[in-house]
């Protein structure tokens, strides 16, 4: 069984121990402040958080400021705006959902033993083991700096250093991230061996959502202008709906691999709406594709007004933001001290 198929029945697996005790899963999640969530996060990865949250797991939501230092495509524009971007985070996080009072929202940078964990972490991994990661080669290959980092390289075990400061258990995932979840899976063994058991080897729960791609055909991405961010207007909404990219059939349809750029607007549509992609496509005969971009800017604003009426309220009150993260910033804080304390314990080094 290779691989990916055998995630996936871990991930089958995972869901029914889910719906049994909820109470026996802290999970770990993310994302970098590089720019607005988009409606291919909402999807792939902020919605399940919520569903998780209000099931009873115990969900933690990384702000990985840190790691926009190891941004590949707006490495000085992210820099620059950070403040902003983390905001923003925040602001997506509450808006769709994400409930402080039973989820921890943190930043990176703020949990010092959290990445004082990386230097004993880097000791059980060997740098063919960080070149080989595809992850990794993917992020050197693209990379438009004139040279790369060595936080780049690390970038795995800073986040078994994320996941398992907290001893997470469950780790949702698209099928791209399994490489690096890997890692945090040979960290933890590898540290139970060699200094006794601390950590627990976490679980990937892969997403079922199909992926998403950008208005323009190509890779849904913050940098490359090709997205629906949850904060945009309707206006801005359609108007960006409409430029996106079709083909030169008449027939609305839905065959991901002949035509990718009509079936990924049709895709939009029946997530919004909960429909089937089959018979969402079905429901848009003879419309073409000024009709389904007129059915998906529908659908998409339905979904997005009650989370747009949200993030203003809450971007009227700045304070209450940054008091949320303050507050998630010292429990993640709390929870990463006793954890490097129990390290240093086991490694010998508690003098």
């Amino acid at each position: 069984m290779d691989t990916l198929e055998a995630a996936r029945q871990r991930s089958a697996e995972l869901e029914e121990l889910i719906v049994k005790d909820p109470s026996q899963f802290r999970v770990l999640t993310g994302d970098r402040p590089t720019g607005p969530l988009h409606l291919g996060h909402y999807f792939g990865s902020l919605r399940n958080r919520v569903r998780l949250q209000d099931a009873g797991a115990e969900v933690f939501v990384l702000v990985a400021d840190y790691q926009v230092l190891t941004d590949r495509a707006n490495d000085s524009q992210s820099a620059s705006r950070l403040d902003e971007y983390v905001t923003g985070l925040v602001l997506d996080y509450l808006a769709i959902g994400i409930d402080p009072a039973r989820s921890v929202i943190f930043a990176h940078s703020a949990v010092p033993a959290l990445n004082q964990l990386l230097l004993p972490f880097l000791s059980l991994v060997t740098v063919p083991e960080l070149t080989r990661n595809p992850t990794v080669k993917d992020e050197i290959v693209h990379s438009r700096q004139a040279a790369v980092s060595g936080l780049m390289l690390t970038y795995p075990v800073h986040q078994a250093a994320d996941i398992l400061f907290g001893k997470s258990n469950l780790v949702p995932v698209g099928q791209d991230q399994l490489p690096h979840l890997e890692v945090t899976r040979v960290v933890a063994r590898r540290f139970n061996e060699r200094y006794g058991p601390v950590f627990p080897v976490p679980d990937a729960l892969l997403s079922d959502t199909p992926l998403l791609l950008g208005t323009d055909g190509g890779k849904m991405s913050k940098s490359r202008d090709n997205s629906i961010p949850l904060s945009a207007s309707a206006e801005d909404t359609a108007r960006i709906i409409r430029t996106a990219k079709t083909d030169s059939e008449r027939e609305i349809g839905y065959d991901p691999r002949r035509r990718p750029e009509v079936s990924n607007l049709v895709l939009m549509a029946s997530l919004c709406l909960g429909r089937p992609p089959q018979e969402m496509a079905a429901s848009l005969r003879g419309r073409g594709a000024a009709g389904l971009k007129q059915v998906l800017t529908e659908a998409v604003n339905d979904l997005l007004t009650p989370i747009r009426a949200r993030r203003a309220e809450l971007a009227a009150d700045l304070g209450y933001v940054r008091s949320v993260l303050r507050a998630g910033n010292q429990r993640a804080g709390e929870i990463a001290g006793r954890t490097l304390a129990e390290v240093r314990a086991a490694m010998g080094m508690d003098y």
